[in-house]
């Protein structure tokens, strides 16, 4: 308890956690996210983020078929790929880990997915290393990583199993946060997952200097066929339907918008 003129009130530590929407440190922990923050914001170098897909082949680069002139990279093969970028101006990335399955058993709560030796934990590493003053993100999402290719962890019959998922989401935002990734981005779609997500970064004492990026509204949409080929992560069997939002349906991505402004998410992109 700590003892105040205005009465008694619980540990600073409980208070905290019970308060977790109003934290706002983590937006402002880099240059770079000070500067999307800015009003008025104009488009230069700095509002742009480069997606890299790092495939569990060290020393590869992979065509990726669905992307003309777009790679997947191995961790060796990341600076000959950034060096030239960063020299433009490049100023953050985002990283999306492609285990190959030559390289990593994919399982069905995807436990490659924060494995200390897989490809996104090594290339958070390694660019926090090459490149200190750049932005690093990093995807996090189950379906490039279990046997089933969906967001989250199933029941047996199949459904999502959203408890089981969102933890596991947490527990891999955690993980990366720890190898220095200085944007948590959920991409799965799982009910919950920020305020998960954010309790255990929390938790783990990183949630004033980690931020998240919400994927606010994200629809089942055809478009995401390249990126699935880019990331080895369709499903092996049914759809995302019951967890992605149905395209036109504003009334449910206005409510799912609504819901991230209120956990006072800074970066809540509409896909």
């Amino acid at each position: 308890m700590v003892c105040t003129l205005f009465g008694y009130f619980p540990s600073i530590n409980k208070m905290a956690s019970q308060h977790l929407d109003s934290y706002l440190h983590s937006s402002l922990a880099h240059p770079v996210l000070r500067a999307w923050a800015a009003v008025p914001n104009t488009l230069s170098s700095v509002s742009l983020m480069y997606p890299l897909f790092i495939t569990s082949d060290a020393n590869g680069i992979e065509a990726i078929a669905a992307m003309p002139g777009v790679f997947r990279y191995g961790v060796n093969r990341l600076k000959e790929a950034l060096d030239p970028l960063v020299k433009k101006g490049l100023r953050s990335v985002i990283l999306f880990g492609v285990p190959r399955e030559e390289h990593a058993v994919k399982d069905p709560i995807g436990s490659a997915a924060d494995d200390a030796q897989g490809p996104a934990i090594l290339a958070i590493r390694l660019l926090r290393k090459l490149y200190p003053s750049l932005l690093v993100a990093c995807d996090v999402c189950l379906c490039p990583y279990t046997s089933h290719g969906h967001c989250g962890v199933l029941n047996a019959d199949g459904t999502i199993n959203n408890p089981a998922s969102i933890q596991r989401l947490a527990d891999i935002s955690v993980k990366y946060a720890q190898a220095g990734c200085q944007v948590i981005a959920p991409i799965d779609m799982m009910d919950s997952c920020i305020g998960a997500i954010k309790k255990a970064l929390h938790e783990a004492g990183l949630a004033g200097n980690v931020a998240v990026m919400a994927y606010s509204a994200k629809f089942a949409s055809g478009f995401y066929g390249p990126f699935r080929d880019a990331a080895c992560s369709a499903p092996t069997s049914g759809d995302r339907k019951c967890y992605q939002l149905p395209p036109m349906s504003r009334g449910l991505a206005r409510r799912a918008l609504v819901g991230f402004l209120i956990k006072l998410i800074p970066f809540a992109p509409l896909y």
